[in-house]
């Protein structure tokens, strides 16, 4: 719940900045000579990035969360099973001996998504965030397509392997 809480205070502040940040690229526009009409579009340009990000980041977050859940009610979610230090640190030998066993579920059933969300998590622990992200895209896009109403009839594109 904590984790909730810090997203949506960080998402409102990020929304007020953009709006502020709006706000003055529009007086910008309205002075009306060439340099402050092209900087305030150039100003207007950093709040579309900005809440395209937070909302590209906000679908992945409630996807993985979706993933999560119906994991949980199948009872399939990984175990926490990692050695930790006396601070509360997960042991990075530990993390690297389940991640080995998630890689190889993963690389026996690669179109499996729960085998991705699981390797997806073993990344997180092992501290790679970016490898954990894209693992768990490829379970997002493998529960999408086993969900959807075309994959009844079956597949229509094969996957290609990861590059992990």
């Amino acid at each position: 719940m904590r984790a909730k809480i810090t997203y949506l205070v960080t998402a409102a502040v990020l929304v007020f900045y953009f709006a502020l940040v709006g706000s003055r690229g529009l007086l910008l526009i309205k002075h009306g000579t060439l340099l402050t009409v092209t900087f305030g579009v150039a100003v207007l340009i950093l709040p579309v990035i900005g809440i395209w990000f937070l909302w590209k980041n906000t679908q992945f977050v409630r996807r993985a969360n979706a993933l999560a859940a119906e994991l949980d009610a199948e009872g399939g979610l990984p175990v926490d099973e990692l050695v930790r230090t006396p601070a509360g640190r997960i042991d990075r030998e530990s993390a690297d001996a389940v991640f080995a066993r998630r890689r190889e579920e993963t690389e026996d059933s690669p179109d499996d998504w729960r085998c991705w969300f699981r390797l997806a998590v073993a990344y997180q622990d092992a501290r790679d965030t970016p490898r954990a992200r894209k693992a768990m895209q490829r379970a997002i896009a493998l529960h999408m397509r086993t969900s959807s109403p075309a994959a009844a009839s079956g597949p229509s594109v094969t996957s290609s392997s990861s590059g992990d």
